[in-house]
């Protein structure tokens, strides 16, 4: 079955949050972290490594935490999946180094190349922004907000 890892789910779930809070907003790996009920040792890891790739600013301080890097349209599923879990392949056809063995033999190395290039467009297709379009919403409706502990950046 295709899935993502728990490190790609959390680093997707924390760049949401962060985006329903709109610009200029810092939050905590702490605070992210027990909002969602996640390990925090390994929620902070992703939110490193998303930092190192840009799509995450740290902000060091007691009113420090993590705020996006660039606004939430401009931040696709893809290369946060990238960013957090190296090259992306559906199928062990293309790796890294290259093709597999039997590449040469293979009857269906077109449909499956197909089928990892079908993934990948979706993917980049789908922006932090549509994950998070209905938080407002969501929000106005009763559900709580964890706004008590952000940090609006100047």
């Amino acid at each position: 079955m295709l899935r993502l890892t728990k490190k790609a789910d959390y680093g997707l779930m924390a760049l949401k949050l962060l985006a329903e809070q709109g610009p200029g907003y810092a939050m905590s790996a702490k605070d992210i972290a027990d909002i969602y009920h996640l390990p925090l040792q390994l929620l902070a890891k992703v939110l490193q490594q998303l930092t190192k790739s840009g799509i995450l600013e740290s902000h060091a301080g007691t009113h420090g935490g993590y705020s996006l890097g660039r606004p939430a349209d401009t931040i696709n599923a893809f290369e946060v999946i990238r960013a957090i879990d190296g090259p992306f392949f559906i199928t062990s056809c293309a790796t890294v180094r290259g093709h597999c063995d039997l590449h040469d033999h293979c009857t269906v190395k077109e449909p499956l190349q197909k089928l990892n290039d079908t993934f990948r467009d979706v993917l980049m297709d789908l922006r932090i922004s549509d994950l998070a379009h209905d938080a407002p919403r969501s929000r106005q409706a009763g559900s709580p907000t964890p706004s008590r502990q952000l940090v609006q950046l100047a």
